[in-house]
């Protein structure tokens, strides 16, 4: 299995550069936000391990940053930032080398608008990205181990046994499940020997990142359990003041510009997939950052080890997330990519998943009031989606490595090839594979 990275390379733009920036971006796009995958400047198609990527100048509106002003806290100024962000298979340094060494004209020029480049003290184009890169406190990916390559050959696959079996059914007849098995089996081998067809074996998984996520895994609930004695003594300290700071919480019902709602929605509905970003204030005081940290942390560590096969939660939209703290981690970013329309996307979470909206993001500000962490929140449906409007941001280019595909195809896709390569038990198992050809 080869494990998935992520990469976001973030430099504050140079005073008076932006709308030059925007420009300059603008020109590696085939459509309003979707990259041409054969752009001059960074040609994102071809990079065989390069997932998703997006160029988003992280600018915030003095209205968003004057919401802090109801917590009694004096708005932090913000500069203008680039940020370049991806999801690649395998580690992220020897990613970021082959992007440097394919792609080192493009993404100079691109850098060039930001302030420190080209850096004194980094002397290379890797050795500045590799410097301003920064970790998410939180990561999910849907589907831990499905490549790039996977996808591409899975979909190629589905693609070639839908189209024999028109072909076949009427001759072979639709309850002769076996001999329709065979022969579908059959043509995958002499679609793989005319060099039409690739079904590439799994990488090995590297011994390093096995051992570490084997630690990961184990380490963090024995010293969770360590300090369970102290915890269960801090519980209804923690409790208290949790509730007396959600009482206090102002209640922000502010509606967004609807003409910035309609620029918005100008980027999305191209392909099955969306791109979607969030960046606000995190509430203030040590109390809100360190619980922020401590649930950041947490979901880190269920969305690595508990839903790593198709599922957030109960939510099978999202190919990956990532939830980023900047500015001192004064302020928070949020970034991933799902399937359907935005509306739909609001609503998934709000319906399956409201509990964890609120505990992932009930401390930034303008989110709708909770109560003990989990209640109301995201299930106040119309401020909640003001909310995530007014706080949402456009990203100059958007790149997909697989189009038309959603995870629930992705998934649709490796069933398929399960089902070649592991002979099914009985008809009923092979009727079920061929309904999902």
């Amino acid at each position: 299995m080869t494990p998935q990275s992520n990469f976001m390379i973030v430099a504050t733009i140079r005073a008076g550069q932006l709308e030059s920036l925007r420009s300059l971006l603008a020109s590696m796009n085939k459509s309003i936000g979707l990259a041409d995958p054969e752009n001059t400047l960074v040609p994102f198609g071809r990079f065989d391990r390069l997932h998703f990527a997006r160029f988003t100048i992280i600018d915030i509106d003095p209205k968003i940053t004057d919401e802090i002003r109801e917590f009694d806290v004096k708005p932090r100024p913000w500069k203008p930032v680039l940020a370049f962000i991806g999801d690649c298979d395998g580690d992220r340094d020897s990613f970021l080398a082959e992007l440097a060494s394919q792609a080192e004209p493009g993404l100079s020029k691109i850098f060039s608008y930001c302030i420190g480049f080209p850096d004194a003290n980094s002397n290379t184009l890797l050795h500045w990205m590799k410097m301003h890169n920064i970790v998410p406190k939180a990561n999910y990916i849907n589907w831990l181990g499905r490549t790039v390559k996977q996808a591409r050959e899975e979909d190629a696959l589905h693609r070639s046994l839908s189209e024999y079996l028109q072909k076949i059914v009427d001759d072979v007849g639709r309850e002769n499940v076996r001999v329709l098995r065979q022969k579908l089996l059959s043509h995958v081998e002499m679609e793989k020997h005319q060099g039409r067809l690739t079904l590439t074996p799994p990488a090995p998984t590297p011994c390093l990142w096995r051992i570490r996520n084997c630690l990961h895994m184990i380490g963090v609930p024995l010293i969770l359990l360590l300090f369970l004695p102290l915890l269960l003594v801090v519980l209804p300290f923690f409790a208290i003041r949790l509730r007396m700071l959600e009482r206090s919480d102002p209640a922000l019902f502010i509606r967004p510009d609807d003409e910035y709602i309609r620029e918005l929605a100008k980027l999305e509905d191209f392909d099955v997939t969306n791109q979607y970003n969030v960046f606000g204030d995190v509430k203030p005081g040590l109390f809100r950052k360190l619980l922020f940290k401590l649930i950041l942390f947490l979901t880190n560590y269920v969305a690595r080890h508990i839903y790593k096969r198709g599922f957030l939660t109960r939510i099978r939209t999202i190919h990956f997330a990532r939830w980023v703290l900047m500015d001192d981690d004064r302020r928070a970013f949020f970034a991933s990519n799902y399937d359907g329309s935005h509306e739909s996307y609001m609503d998934d979470f709000i319906n399956k998943a409201g509990w964890a909206l609120n505990i992932a993001f009930g401390n930034a500000v303008g989110y709708p009031k909770t109560r003990w962490l989990i209640k109301d929140g995201a299930e106040l449906e119309q401020p909640f989606k003001y909310t995530q409007r007014r706080h949402q941001i456009a990203s100059q280019v958007w790149y997909k490595a697989y189009p038309d595909l959603s995870a629930v195809d992705l998934a649709r896709n490796t069933r398929i090839r399960q089902g070649v390569e592991v002979r099914q038990p009985n008809d009923l198992a092979i009727r079920e594979w061929l309904s999902e050809i």
